[in-house]
């Protein structure tokens, strides 16, 4: 998509000198996936940092021999894998985890989150952020796009931690539904941080879903992302009852209707998208609209799987996503993978769905293809920012690290490794995970924040409740 205020068209990347005398970082000894092109793997691999951006990535004497090597700060990797940022395509802040449980879809919404929405604040609201977004940067998660309420205060704990993130508020129009957002509140965050530290941050526009927003509410949405030249963010076909209703009402399936009412296209991000039949996934492909692929929530919510391979055969590009704390119920991405890889392979019944590489090209440069944010990142590529992963391959789990042939690399990060085995995350070229230690946000400070907060906002619940 076009913004050009966003890290995709940042005018100092043109000029070739944003890194220049900037401090250097050079990760060695690494097994490097760059995911620049298919299924490449660099066995003892070298990853050069110069400020914000990547300037060499090969293998260690090839880098070495780089003359911008020398004096840079050396990251010793070995028994690391080391990869690009990932994507969290579809996420809910929120401080629900573990108390929404066993119910559908509908129910759980009308039981448990429309209420919590009532009663939510905006200093709940940014701590819930903060809690999310500083546990997606200790599992190796460089950029999400959040869709939440009073997102100024998500706007600046995304910048203080120093993450990528992609803010959408939840708008809603239908009757009842006036504790959501708006789209003049969704316009105040446009106009207010529309892009935020040096572009890491921005806003898109935000729509709930069919049910909650009116005909002309999605046309108002369509022209306020044409206005502010920015992207566009809903949820559809996540149930079976959803698709019943929409043929019930309109007479047309959720994504015809979408299309009817002018929101589909390039600059679009539809999350879920479960049960589509085949004329959607074409009118899907044809506007280039994309899709956020939430494995694990489909399952909890026994939504049902997604037809990804479907999906991505026609062209459309699909990124990962974990949906919210409270339907997942954690920000793991790694897990993410397994499960989409898994959720493919049972729910087709061919073995050779959900390959490795595949759902790593999903959760790292298709999912930044996703996000309008493949030009500045998703790959390990001279040029492109530093936004960098490194996973310990060195655990009993991830035994034996194989090479040549029989490299089992790809196979471990989907399969066995998890977010704990993340130990160092760069975004911009700043680590903001060292060892396995936060460096922007203390873990217990933020965690006491959370308690405290979840216990407020339960007590307000309970205060809106009837009866």
């Amino acid at each position: 998509m076009s913004d050009p205020t966003s890290p995709v068209s940042d005018p100092t990347s043109a000029t070739g000198d944003r890194s220049a005398g900037r401090d250097r970082s050079l990760l060695r000894g690494a097994f490097v996936l760059p995911m620049d092109r298919p299924r490449r793997l660099i066995e003892g691999g070298s990853v050069l940092l110069e400020g914000d951006t990547i300037v060499a990535v090969g293998p260690d004497e090839e880098v070495a021999a780089d003359a911008r090597s020398a004096g840079a700060t050396v990251v010793d990797l070995a028994g690391h894998a080391v990869l690009p940022g990932l994507h969290n395509c579809h996420l809910h802040s929120g401080l629900l985890r573990g108390t929404a449980e066993s119910l559908s879809l509908w129910d759980w919404l009308e039981t448990y989150v429309d209420p919590a929405h009532r009663a939510l604040t905006p200093e709940i609201a940014a701590v819930a952020s903060r809690q999310c977004y500083a546990e997606s940067v200790l599992a190796g998660t460089t950029s999400v796009m959040d869709m939440w309420r009073h997102m100024a205060g998500s706007a600046a704990e995304a910048e203080a931690i120093g993450l990528r993130a992609t803010l959408v508020p939840y708008v809603a129009d239908v009757e009842g539904y006036d504790y959501f957002e708006t789209l003049a509140t969704n316009r105040a965050l446009l106009e207010s941080h529309r892009t935020a530290a040096g572009g890491r941050v921005r806003t898109w526009v935000g729509l709930e879903h069919l049910m909650y927003c009116t005909p002309g509410c999605f046309a108002d949405a369509a022209a306020m992302a044409a206005e502010f030249d920015t992207g566009l963010h809903t949820h559809s076909s996540e149930s079976l009852w959803e698709v019943q209703e929409s043929l019930k009402r309109w007479g047309r399936r959720p994504i015809e209707v979408m299309y009817e009412r002018g929101i589909l296209g390039p600059s679009t991000v539809i999350a879920h998208c479960v049960w589509l039949d085949d004329r959607e996934i074409r009118i899907l492909a044809e506007t280039g609209t994309s899709v956020a692929h939430c494995p694990c929530s489909n399952m909890k919510l026994s939504s049902g799987p997604a037809r990804v391979g479907a999906l991505r055969a026609a062209g459309v590009a699909v990124g990962l996503g974990s949906d919210g704390e409270k339907e997942n119920n954690n920000l793991d991405l790694l897990e993410e993978m397994k499960v989409a890889s898994l959720l493919q392979k049972v729910s087709t019944l061919d073995p050779t769905t959900g390959d490795p590489w595949d759902v790593l090209t999903m959760a790292t440069v298709e999912g930044a293809r996703v996000l309008g944010l493949d030009a500045v990142t998703g790959s390990l590529e001279p040029g492109k920012r530093a936004d960098v992963v490194a996973v310990d391959l060195r655990g009993l789990h991830t035994t034996p690290v194989l090479r040549g042939a029989d490299s089992n690399v790809a196979a471990h990060l989907v399969f066995a490794a998890s977010g704990r085995d993340v130990t160092d995350v760069w975004v911009d070229g700043v680590r903001l995970v060292d060892t396995g230690r936060p460096t922007t946000f203390d873990v217990a400070s933020v965690r006491a924040d959370a308690q405290a907060a979840a216990e407020e906002l339960f007590a307000r619940r309970a205060a809106l409740s009837p009866g």
